[in-house]
């Protein structure tokens, strides 16, 4: 009876342990927000968990399947709006203060490195704040902020600087989602310039069925980076429309690639802006593989390739595009 007892216990602390590694409390407190205001947590755009404020404080006690995770707390019309790393250990929120978006957060260490980016890169542009980053990831290797910076960056650093820091980096960062896109990125990106010959690829248009960039050869083609969340790009292909039309009988072609991942949303999109050139996706959003090949890091972007198969302009719209057609077809 006495080791059945001592089992049980086992067991039970096991689990309590579990239970701990994968939640996370968080104690906070606000300032003139009404009692009964719902917050909410969020995180990968789903709504997690939910708390209501009494006396201007309140109190999530969350699950989640790993740690440390970057999420968003805000109320429901998104007027009070912050995001931040949480870790599977007690945490606390003050926005009493200096208000929601400058709220002191305590607990987190990568919160605590993450705070010391921001304040790094406060007020730079450009190559500065690059710099600046670079210089961050360079001294914080094996922070879970670090990787993450690197993995939205890499696309604008190039190949050689990533990789660079990446081999830097602690086997947690390499083997986290983040860690993954960068190993993907490096093991796929070509990053062609002007007066590169074009990459091939191969992905699914709206029908299922798989299409190369390389059946259009002989043709002058614009391939065209975009999605259906994207308002630039849907601001564009009216232009686009109108190009496509002037110059198809002439061997002008159209391959977009979508960044989307929802596959009714970007087949939607070309119904209503009355998109009809070739159109591929791999439903992937901005890890979408021809996107990691053409180092594509915003959209809408695109290259415009010659029948001869060279890379011959980028990110070409509205006049400058129609000028640059007339110039080789007419």
């Amino acid at each position: 009876m006495r080791t059945i007892i001592f089992l049980s216990l086992i067991l039970v602390n096991l689990s309590c342990k579990n239970n701990n590694e994968k939640s996370f409390s968080l104690r906070g407190k606000t300032n003139d927000l009404e009692n009964g205001t719902k917050l909410y947590l969020r995180h990968n755009n789903k709504t997690i968990d939910s708390a209501t404020i009494t006396d201007n404080s309140f109190k999530f006690s969350t699950q989640l399947d790993t740690f440390p995770v970057n999420i968003a707390l805000h109320d429901k019309v998104f007027k009070n709006y912050t995001s931040f790393w949480v870790v599977n250990q007690p945490m606390g929120f003050d926005a009493s203060q200096l208000g929601f978006k400058n709220a002191v957060i305590t607990g987190s260490e990568p919160e605590r490195l993450n705070n010391i980016f921001k304040e790094r890169v406060d007020g730079l542009k450009g190559k500065e704040r690059d710099k600046a980053e670079m210089q961050f990831v360079k001294d914080y290797p094996n922070s879970i902020v670090s990787v993450s910076i690197l993995s939205v960056d890499s696309r604008t650093w190039g190949r050689e600087e990533t990789k660079t820091h990446f081999e830097l980096m602690s086997k947690e960062n390499k083997s986290s989602k983040f860690g993954k896109q960068i190993k993907k990125y490096l093991e796929l990106n070509k990053q062609p310039e002007i007066g590169d010959r074009y990459v091939d690829f191969e992905s699914k248009n709206i029908s299922g069925k798989s299409q190369k960039l390389s059946e259009l050869e002989g043709k002058t083609v614009l391939l065209e980076f975009w999605a259906s969340w994207c308002g630039p790009c849907r601001k564009e292909n009216p232009n686009l429309v109108k190009t496509y039309n002037e110059f198809k009988n002439k061997g002008f072609e159209i391959f977009a690639v979508s960044q989307d991942s929802d596959k009714n949303s970007w087949v939607k999109a070309i119904e209503q802006d009355g998109l009809p050139w070739m159109h591929v996706s791999d439903l992937k959003g901005d890890q979408n593989e021809a996107s990691l090949i053409y180092g594509i890091y915003v959209i809408p972007d695109n290259f415009l390739i010659s029948k001869d198969g060279i890379i011959i302009g980028r990110n070409l719209k509205g006049k400058e595009l129609v000028k640059k057609l007339e110039e080789i077809l007419y």
